[in-house]
């Protein structure tokens, strides 16, 4: 067996592993194996380890994540590479293919805290106004804009939703998120009423007799993909005269910051976010606090520096 067909077979295990013990998704899962395929082709290229990632030295893993800063690599991305490394070498460890774990007591390169671009209230509605809603698509866009707003939904949650999710009778959706944690979100009224009309006008006229359990359908009656809504985020957000950079992410930070605005217990957004680990939920408390210091400084009359 060469290193190639070796390599593979342990990140085959090793990803079986990850989705047997934690329930990671299928994207989460592709990411960590590509990190991981990536240092085997650099240890193949470099000709160290006799290509194996079971060979590894600390010294390797420190010469490639240097590799990698030296050639731009942001220090967020290296982090989440290093995070990755540590926990395929301790799964290696605990089955014995390997006798000390390279990857221990690496420091992971400081990451400063980018506070995640958000949307104002008003903008919020402009976009949410955005959509034809004359138009069966347009119907359908504003109807996702609205639940991924009023849930602060994660995009591959949103477009992955069946009928059955939303339970219109209980006003809320449920969710398997990461880790096939469920959570069940409140819908507010609005965000049921853009349901229904959808549900009831646009979404047989674009399902044209097909039958499918996704709630979301395109044009030809099939699942979007992140691309598709991705796409379709950005060109209602032109039409709404927001000129900021969006993310996929834009609408579930605003819907984090502004319930936090209001008044919202961090740990109750933590939950409805579905963040397994409150720090992740904290950096919303930045934004939430820059947005009064702005308010602060533009309408008190001593709020000026």
């Amino acid at each position: 067996m060469n290193a190639t067909e070796a390599n593979g077979r342990m990140l085959d295990e090793f990803a079986d592993a990850l989705w047997l013990e934690d329930g990671l998704s299928r994207n989460t899962l592709i990411s960590y194996r590509a990190d991981l395929m990536r240092l085997a082709e650099w240890l193949d290229q470099q000709k160290r380890a006799n290509g194996l990632l079971n060979e590894v030295a600390r010294v390797d893993l420190l010469a490639f994540l240097s590799d990698r800063i030296t050639r731009g690599m942001k220090a967020s991305t290296a982090s989440r590479e290093l995070a990755c490394i540590k926990r395929f070498y301790r799964y290696l460890l605990r089955q014995e293919k390997i006798a000390a774990d390279p990857a221990l007591n690496i420091d992971s390169p400081k990451v400063s805290r980018h506070l995640p671009v958000s949307l104002a209230e008003a903008e919020v509605e402009a976009l949410l106004a955005a959509p034809d809603i004359r138009q069966p698509l347009g119907l359908r866009d504003r109807a996702m804009l609205e639940i991924l707003y009023a849930a602060g939904l994660r995009v591959s949650e949103l477009i992955s939703l069946t009928v059955s999710q939303v339970r219109q009778d209980m006003g809320v959706v449920r969710i398997l998120g990461k880790g096939s944690k469920e959570r069940l979100i409140p819908l507010g009224d609005e965000a049921l009423h853009w349901f229904n009309l959808y549900l009831q006008e646009a979404r047989p006229a674009l399902l044209a007799g097909k039958h499918s359990s996704v709630l979301f359908v395109t044009a030809r009656g099939d699942a979007m993909t992140r691309q598709a809504f991705w796409y379709l985020i950005k060109r209602h957000a032109q039409q709404a005269g927001i000129m900021k950079q969006l993310s996929p992410h834009t609408l579930r930070h605003a819907f984090a910051t502004h319930l936090l605005n209001h008044g919202a217990d961090l740990r109750v957004v933590q939950l409805l976010l579905g963040h397994s680990d409150i720090s992740t939920t904290q950096i919303y408390t930045h934004v939430a606090r820059e947005r009064l210091r702005q308010l602060h400084a533009r309408h008190h009359p001593r709020g000026r520096l």
